[in-house]
């Protein structure tokens, strides 16, 4: 067992909260943090202090938006995404590599074709017969039953579609045809009536991947 999963054998409440609190909203200081949370600032400072030690977090400096110094917040580190589900990730990277070793790139293609059009009909029977905002927040609904933590949120006319955890992200690292391939399902979701782009990628370093939708 490692230290961060001895840390937290018997999970703490605040510990958790804390966790999903930075991977829902993004980096956060311990100000931030303690606001939000309705907890003192000493408090917060103990909380993170023992995120650190348990290697779940780490500081990410950022540029300070007047005088002064750059202001420190709170990311996730490997180890503090691992608290939630990756749909075994270890498993299905070695798959990926042995269908490439046995059928080439091309096999690859196949299989993510394959699974595309799964996931199309799952998608499409969900979202069917529904006006925009209805398909978004339907879609929403079943990228979250697979994992993804996803919600819609408005943004002027936009609409974004936020997905806080991605359950194959090894898999997505391994072969980015993955991401290719939701994206192009989700144009499909949206119709002719909305473009679908990708503003934040989970393997660009974001934090999350987030998909702008406007439409036309």
């Amino acid at each position: 067992m490692n230290y961060a999963s001895n840390y937290f054998e018997n999970k703490d409440a605040t510990h958790e909260r804390i966790l999903l609190f930075i991977k829902t909203k993004g980096p956060i200081s311990t100000a931030d943090l303690a606001r939000e949370l309705e907890m003192t600032p000493e408090a917060a400072r103990q909380q993170v202090q023992k995120l650190l030690i348990a290697g779940l977090i780490a500081g990410r400096q950022e540029a300070a938006t007047g005088v002064g110094r750059p202001r420190q917040r709170w990311v996730l580190t490997e180890a503090g995404y691992a608290r939630f589900p990756d749909t075994h990730a270890q498993l299905t990277v070695q798959l990926l590599d042995t269908v490439r070793h046995l059928f080439g790139d091309e096999g690859l293609e196949r299989l993510i074709g394959q699974r595309e059009e799964e996931t199309r009909i799952v998608y499409q029977r969900a979202c069917s017969g529904k006006d925009l905002p209805e398909r978004l927040h339907s879609l929403a609904e079943v990228r979250s039953a697979e994992g993804y933590m996803a919600r819609v949120e408005q943004d002027g006319e936009d609409w974004l579609l936020i997905e806080d955890h991605c359950p194959i992200c090894a898999a997505a690292r391994t072969c980015q045809g993955f991401c290719r391939s939701e994206l192009r399902v989700f144009q499909e979701i949206v119709g002719d009536e909305a473009t679908v782009t990708r503003e934040q990628h989970l393997l660009a370093e974001a934090g999350r991947c987030v998909y702008r939708i406007v439409a036309k």
